[in-house]
């Protein structure tokens, strides 16, 4: 990896076990929850962002090849429709906002996630016009750090069956990073990809550890946990917004 040592290295490994694990176990949050970790390690979110897309691709596919009976198709079509301005309108961003910019809003949506974690916040969903709303910030923190997660599961958790939310989901997740990816190919980004593959092994334990651990994070001791979360969150991202303005 450049320019980093092996203690980094080790570290950044580590960090790809702890997003596949969260992401696996909850759903969701792989990025929300691994990206400000990896930006202590390396402040570029253009060299971390194509590995942790490539991830996310790699293993959505892999839970839902083969339960897409189970994805409800016509809410999916109908909250692309919202999605996806925002959602390009924050790639775009990605590629043409300054470093600083970027790692910013990434800890500053780091930071809200936590509190909200911390008090036992959560997203809800009440209306259409409110649907919309949660939809289009999703898509723009999706398109400019994939970190839209809460926002946009929020929505399909209200529109969405319960026995199809989890398989819609990853559906939606694979289809926001081919967008995304389509978008950095586009534009010569490079997608890290043998940075990737070196990593995609410890991603799979993470993974492999989520699934055994996802029926105790979210119907177990989940608003323990989450609260301990939102801890990391707010101290990680509060170092990180104070190392930008330094």
């Amino acid at each position: 990896m450049p320019g980093l040592s092996e203690i980094e290295w080790l570290i950044a490994g580590l960090i790809f076990v702890w997003s596949g694990f969260i992401r696996s176990g909850l759903g969701f949050g792989g990025a929300a929850l691994g990206l400000p970790l990896m930006l202590l390690v390396l402040d570029s979110p253009l060299f971390w962002l194509p590995m942790v897309a490539i991830h996310l691709l790699i293993f959505s596919v892999v839970t839902v090849y083969d339960r897409l009976r189970e994805v409800d198709w016509p809410y999916l079509k109908k909250s692309l429709v919202v999605l996806i301005i925002p959602k390009l309108v924050g790639v775009f961003g990605l590629l043409n906002l300054p470093n600083e910019i970027l790692v910013t809003i990434i800890y500053g949506v780091t930071f809200l996630y936590g509190l909200a974690y911390l008090c036992n916040y959560v997203f809800r969903s009440r209306n259409t016009f409110f649907d919309n709303l949660l939809l289009v910030m999703g898509g723009y923190a999706s398109g400019v750090s994939l970190m839209g997660a809460p926002l946009i599961s929020a929505v399909y958790a209200r529109n969405v069956a319960i026995h199809e939310l989890r398989v819609t989901l990853f559906v939606l997740w694979a289809i926001l990073v081919v967008i995304k990816m389509s978008t950095f190919v586009y534009f010569e980004v490079d997608l890290q990809v043998r940075y990737a593959l070196y990593l995609l092994p410890l991603v799979a334990i993470g993974h492999w550890f989520g699934l055994r651990m996802h029926t105790r994070l979210v119907q177990g001791d989940g608003g323990h946990y989450k609260r301990a979360m939102g801890v990391a969150l707010v101290v990680i991202s509060g170092y990180g917004l104070f190392a930008v303005a330094g």
